[in-house]
This record gives C-alpha cells, structure tokens and sequence, in this order.
C-alpha cells in the first residue's frame, strides 16, 4: 500500500498503479486522503480506447488532418477488422508537389517519366480546373513538354470550352492538329489570331469548318505567312467549308500555303468555281476531288496526349456550370410566356454535315504528288481510268506550274506588301 501526505504545494503525480497478488491496480487519490480502488478491479488498459485514431488527427485543423491520414492506405480485413499501411516516400512527396504544382517555378531539365507521373496525379485531384491555380500548372507543363502535354486538340462544338477556358487553350505548345469545328468564333475572335503565333507553328491540320468566317478572317490569318514567311507555313491541310462570307477573293489569300496537300471550300459563297479551280491547280497545284476525301470526316483529329482527360473535365464543369441557369424555373416559365424554345432542345447542325449529301456539290482538293497518302478513296473503276490519264500528263502539268512559279514573285509582291496587311501585322 501506499500513502499520501497532504500539503500546500501539491502537485498532481497523476495515477499510480499498485501491483497486488499479481494483478495490476490503480490507486484513485484525492487531496483528503487515499481511495483505493482495490474493492473495485478494472482491467489494465495501457492506452485509452481510440488512442490510434487520434494520433494521426489534429481536430484543430482540417487540412492538417487530410494530410496526415493521406499519409495510410486503409483497408479492411476478411474479419472486417480495419488496418492501416503507410504509403512509400515516393507518393508522399508525388501527392505533396501536385497539391502545390502551381508553384513551380519551372520543369524544364525534369525527367519526363516522372513528370507523366505528376501531372497524372495533378489531375486526379483536379487542379487543372482551378480558376488561378490550372492555368499557371499547365503553362508549366507545356513549356517543358510541349507536344507530350497534348498533341492534337479536337473542340469541335465546344464553344463554352473555348469561351470559359481561352487562356489554358492558347498554352497548348507544338500541336499538330487542331479541330475548331462549328464553334462560330467569327473574324474577330482572340482564338483565330493566336493562330498565328510561333507557338502554333508545328499545326499541320486545321478545321475551320462552320465558323463565320469572311475574307477579313481569312486575310488575317494567312498575313504572317504571306509577308513573313511564318506562322501556318507548315499547313497541309485546311478545312474552311461551311463558310458563306468567304468568296473567290478569300480564297486568293490561300496560294501563300505552299505545303498544302488537302484543302475543302465547300459552302463558301465562290461565285466563278471554274476560275478558283483553275487558280487553285496552277498556284499550288490543287486537283479538284471526284469524290469526297476521307481526311475531312473528321475522324483523324482526335484529342491526344497527356491532357485529353482534362479537356473532359473542363466540358463537364462549363456545362454544370451552365445546366442551372437553363433549366432555372423562372427562366422556363418566361419562355412559355413569350413563346420562346429553349437552347438545349436541337443543337445547331451544319448545313453540309450531311455525310449522304451529293459530292459534287462538295468543292475538295488534293495535291496529285501526295495522291497515295491524301487521295481520295475510288468507287468506281472509271474514276480510276480517269486518274490514270492525268497522270500521264503530270510533267507537262509541272513544267507549266514551275513557269508559272516563276513569272509570279511580281505579282506576289504586290500582294503581300498590301497596305491592309501591314496593319494587321502591326497589330499582332
């Protein structure tokens, strides 16, 4: 047994265990003498219950908590027992840095398997999709990694994507295909002239289908390459159907693309068709397609990269984002007031997207050198017969277009030192 001297300046010892017949007790004290709690035993319990749980908490700070518990894998036995293993160094620290990604200062030198790694994990926990925090963590990754971030880019009808996520669009580095199909982005939308910057230089393919685009668009998209030789120079194929603003004057701006092997003008508001398919053949020798060509149905331009997945996520957070406001009951009940239908019921279609519709009204062009890669696919054996006439007269057609090349650099001087396109590129 133990005893306990009172005094002034007592200072609490805590509990005190005494061991009796080989069991262990504790001894309950207060300041007015002993209590022994020997008449009622209690089973030894060396932690309190829930002692595990509340070592990995802070109940003070939340986040505190979040990353404490993120540091165990939790997992249930066949006896449903719950048990905890702590996860490797590696995902810790891989967790942390995506938490922080946007603070970065640069990737540029970092390995590029790791990197894959980071920007998976960053996007599982939807950092991309942060207003500030997205737009800075992606910019660091596409200048470090260019086409390995994304590749090809397909936004065809996705008009809210472009409207709310413009600024992560235009960080999107050394894309080779580019799908802006049926967006209505217009002349002047901010989109069309950052075509032309450096960053987009490596762009191959582009689909302007269904974008109310004009002469003026067309003039300004095409004046870096006629003037300064860069921009969509590496262009080959071009897709601007669907655009009735654009005339035969439009189309005159498209002779500065010299490498292009495919190009589709259906739609456009072309008044002499003869006239445009023979300036066509002779300036960048561009054949008229019988048929319609398999590179413009829009199945080879597909989102491809390590940010295909993000682009989905911006698609579902626009329209969570837009879903309220349409189906809103004030806003449904004005409509059956003024007799109004509402924008989701039928999305616009375009008038040529009919895949049934009659070639000859399309206006398709291909290159007959590239005719094994971007040539049309034959139906018929007289198609074929036809084409191989043509091809006999091939290097007659090619002495005549090497002249004609030749004979023109007085007139594309003319063109390209324009008064109109010297403003525009001062505007750039």
């Amino acid at each position: 047994m133990s005893y306990y001297l009172s005094s002034e300046n007592h200072l609490d010892p805590g509990p005190i265990y005494v061991r009796e017949n080989g069991q262990l007790h504790m001894v309950n004290l207060a300041l007015d003498g002993v209590r022994s709690s020997l008449q009622k035993p209690r089973p030894f319990r060396l932690f309190p219950k829930g002692f595990s749980v509340e070592l990995c908490m802070n109940r003070e700070d939340d986040t505190a908590q979040k990353e404490k518990t993120d540091h165990f894998i939790f997992t249930y036995t066949r006896e449903g027992n719950l048990r905890y293993s702590a996860k490797s160094l590696f995902s810790l620290v891989l967790g942390f840095i995506s938490d922080n990604v946007d603070h970065i200062d640069s990737l540029i030198g970092f390995p590029e398997q790791i990197a894959e790694k980071l920007f998976s994990a960053a996007e599982a926990r939807q950092k991309f999709t942060e207003p500030g925090a997205g737009l800075r963590a992606l910019q660091k990754f596409t200048e470090a990694y260019g086409s390995l971030v994304l590749c090809s880019l397909c936004l065809r009808n996705r008009y809210l994507v472009i409207s709310e996520k413009l600024e992560e669009i235009k960080s999107f580095r050394e894309l080779t295909c580019l799908d802006l199909s049926c967006c209505k982005l217009g002349d002047e939308h901010e989109l069309l002239e950052h075509l032309t910057n450096e960053a987009l230089s490596s762009v191959t393919q582009l689909h302007l289908k269904d974008n109310c685009l004009s002469d003026a668009g067309v003039r300004k998209m095409t004046a870096p390459v006629r003037v300064m030789k860069r921009g969509l120079e590496n262009l080959t194929l071009l897709d601007l159907s669907c655009n009735p603003e654009i005339t035969d004057a439009g189309i005159g701006y498209l002779f500065s693309f010299r490498k292009l092997n495919c190009l589709d003008i259906s739609g456009t508001g072309l008044k002499d068709i003869k006239t445009v398919k023979h300036k066509l053949q002779t300036h960048i020798g561009l054949v008229h397609s019988k048929v319609p060509l398999k590179e413009f149905d829009h199945s080879n331009c597909k989102t491809e990269g390590w940010a295909d997945q993000i682009v989905l996520q911006w698609e579902r957070v626009t329209a969570e984002a837009v879903k309220p406001r349409e189906t809103s009951e004030p806003r449904t009940a004005a409509q059956r007031f003024y007799g109004k239908r509402s924008r989701a019921e039928a999305p616009l279609k375009c008038p040529l997207a009919d895949p049934h519709m009659n070639s000859s009204e399309k206006l398709q062009f291909y290159k007959e050198k590239a005719a094994d890669c971007h040539g049309p696919v034959l139906k018929h054996e007289a198609v074929s017969s036809q084409e191989s006439k043509k091809s006999k007269k091939r290097p007659f057609e090619e002495s005549e277009i090497e002249q004609n090349n030749s004979s023109q650099p007085s007139k594309q001087k003319y063109v390209c030192l324009a008064v109109e396109d010297w403003n525009l590129l001062n505007s750039y």
